[in-house]
């Protein structure tokens, strides 16, 4: 059975007021064009709904249950209302992020919490992916935003350079390769490594790069955060190569030496992917200005520069893309 809400609201009106023409007046109705509403609407349930008297309308038994029903399904309409404008203004939503193990363990969990504040009726679902999965999750919309770095086919896609990250190798204090200032990542396979969990995009980075020297990485003990695998390496049990924000926060605490890497893959701007000609909400828009506010660019350029973005992507600076 079907009801229109327009017949809804003048049943209601009717019941409220006692009067079919004053409820007509309120919903802007004539009398003859609401009569026939109610008419039609009592034809439709089968039953009587209304009593009319000298003075106006009363309900009947039947009347009083449709009254009660009515009034619920009008009260729920309104709330989907106000609800679907708050989505439709970016005041309330979800949001699917795919992004790298950095982003996931080490840069988010720093800025997301002042963002959820701000916005607190913004849902955020927050997922670990590859960076192959994260371009194709944005693409067949299984994700709304994408975070990756480094070199990824982002065709269809339209890719902001928002940071630039930097790799460093931390080792312990007294370890001989803390004496140096620089070293090359193929001179530290000989060592035992402290490593992020299998599947981790920058455990698969490492990996492919060692596999392209014709080397492997030696394992001691593979972990799911920066700060645990830092504690690793301070308590003498291998060395690791952990973004360099990773680095700093735990130098001190954990005793550690921070040597750099002088190959030039060290560098990997960091990227937020969204579909080509996406209208974003205004919340995903917010959070792209959280990122791009929190993590600029480092205040030296990198040697060498870093990678160009994916020729296949349109790069727009955070700062300066287009609404």
């Amino acid at each position: 059975m079907q009801f229109d809400l327009t017949d809804l609201r003048l049943f209601v009106r009717c019941a409220e007021d006692g009067a079919i023409t004053r409820a007509a007046t309120r919903e802007h109705l004539s009398l003859a064009a609401a009569s026939v509403r109610v008419k039609t609407l009592e034809d439709r349930v089968g039953l009587p709904l209304l009593y009319r008297e000298a003075r106006g309308v009363r309900l009947t038994p039947a009347g009083e249950a449709f009254f009660r029903h009515a009034r619920a399904v009008l009260r729920q309409t309104e709330q989907l209302r106000a609800d679907l404008l708050e989505f439709g203004t970016g005041l309330r939503g979800r949001l699917r992020v795919f992004a790298n193990t950095t982003a996931v363990t080490d840069f988010l969990p720093e800025l997301l919490p002042e963002f959820l504040a701000a916005h607190p009726r913004v849902d955020i679902d927050l997922q670990e992916r590859a960076n192959a999965d994260i371009a194709r999750g944005v693409r067949d919309g299984r994700a709304d935003l994408g975070i990756v770095a480094g070199h990824v086919d982002t065709m269809g896609l339209r890719a902001i350079h928002f940071s630039t990250d930097r790799l460093v190798l931390v080792v312990p204090k007294g370890h001989p390769l803390a004496r140096q200032d620089q070293v090359a990542f193929a001179d530290t396979l000989d060592e035992d490594h402290i490593g992020m969990h299998e599947g981790s995009t920058l455990q698969a980075y490492l990996t492919q790069i060692a596999d392209q020297m014709g080397r492997s990485l030696r394992h001691r003990i593979q972990l799911s955060g920066f700060d645990a695998i830092c504690r690793m390496v301070g308590a003498g049990v291998g060395v690791a190569v952990v973004p360099e924000s990773a680095a700093h926060r735990n130098l001190l605490p954990m005793r550690l030496a921070q040597v750099e890497l002088s190959d030039s893959w060290r560098w990997r701007d960091r990227y937020i992917l969204v579909r080509e000609q996406a209208t974003l909400p205004a919340f995903a828009d917010a959070l792209i200005d959280s990122l791009a506010a929190r993590f600029g660019p480092p205040s030296r350029a990198p040697s060498p520069a870093p990678a160009p973005a994916p020729q296949a992507a349109t790069t727009v600076p955070a700062r300066r893309r287009r609404r």
